[in-house]
């Protein structure tokens, strides 16, 4: 399977990750979140492969984490997923995505874990 990387070329550390898979001979499908904003049903299922605190996933130093009340420690997974699917701009980045699995690239380096 061909992993894919939820890019924004404007984000260094988006720029950083996809050089470093380039470098490996690695050629992701770019998908241009901003652009293409996931549903919230996507944004669930790349948090389950991330695992974790689905926190992790959402840019808290974005103005729509603070105006929308994303630090309310009562609100669902499903809440804050469905926040994100409206504001793309709180989807930390980069994500790749390789099967059944799924790394935030920060530092760049943490993808290289889950390539074949």
């Amino acid at each position: 399977m061909r992993p894919r990387l939820y890019h924004n070329p404007r984000c260094s550390k988006s720029r950083g990750t996809l050089e470093l898979l380039r470098e490996r001979g690695v050629e992701p499908e770019i998908v241009p979140y901003l652009e293409q904003p996931l549903d919230a049903h996507r944004l669930a299922e790349l948090h389950r492969k991330l695992g974790g605190d689905v926190r992790a996933m959402i840019r808290d130093g974005e103005p729509e984490f603070t105006e929308l009340g994303l630090d309310d420690p009562t609100l669902s997974d499903q809440q804050l997923l469905a926040a994100v699917a409206r504001h793309p701009r709180l989807l930390q980045r980069p994500i790749l995505e390789v099967g059944e699995r799924a790394a935030i690239g920060r530092p760049p380096e943490a993808v290289l874990d889950i390539l074949p």
